[in-house]
């Protein structure tokens, strides 16, 4: 007996029904690791995207990142920086201004913090192929970009979407 071969609407139907599983597994996730490390969800997701910068970004950046308003984000600034995993420094650009960096030794303790959860993504990766490693990173840089235009227009309300009511 063949089996039969999936078209691209049953194809794309899986993928939306595994995304939204791996959202929902990811924050889950992101969640437990926040709360062993004793940090609230966005300060780790905070401390995350620094470690990814090569600069140090305004506390104004900060919040276009994790989605908090200005306020917010320097309250989780002041938490971070308490914990001694960010610093402040001023902007060379405008002195009134300061920028915040991972803090030194920060970078090797979330490494330390994410060593055994990477080597289990890791595991789960071993048996692609070069080329298929290339199209799942390619996936995963074009489902954040498109995350991140879609979020900017829901924010703005040029997407609408009708909310849920009881």
């Amino acid at each position: 007996m063949d089996e039969q071969v999936p078209d691209r609407e049953d194809l794309l139907t899986r993928i939306s029904a595994q995304t939204r599983r791996h959202f929902t597994a990811y924050a889950l996730f992101n969640q437990t690791m926040a709360d062993c490390l004793g940090l609230h969800l966005t300060d780790l997701q905070c401390i995350g995207l620094l470690d990814l910068e090569h600069e140090p970004m305004s506390t104004t950046e900060v919040a276009k990142l994790t989605g908090l308003t200005p306020g917010s984000a320097t309250r989780l600034v002041d938490r971070l920086e308490k914990l001694g995993l960010v610093v402040r420094q001023a902007d060379a650009q405008d002195r009134r201004k300061s920028l915040v960096a991972m803090a030194p030794g920060a970078r090797a303790q979330l490494a330390e913090a994410w060593a055994a959860p990477w080597q289990a993504f890791t595991e789960a990766l071993a048996d692609y192929t070069d080329d298929e490693l290339t199209l799942i990173g390619d996936y995963l840089r074009r489902v954040t970009e498109t995350g991140l235009r879609t979020t900017a227009r829901l924010t703005s309300g040029a997407l609408a979407v009708t909310p849920f009511h009881a």
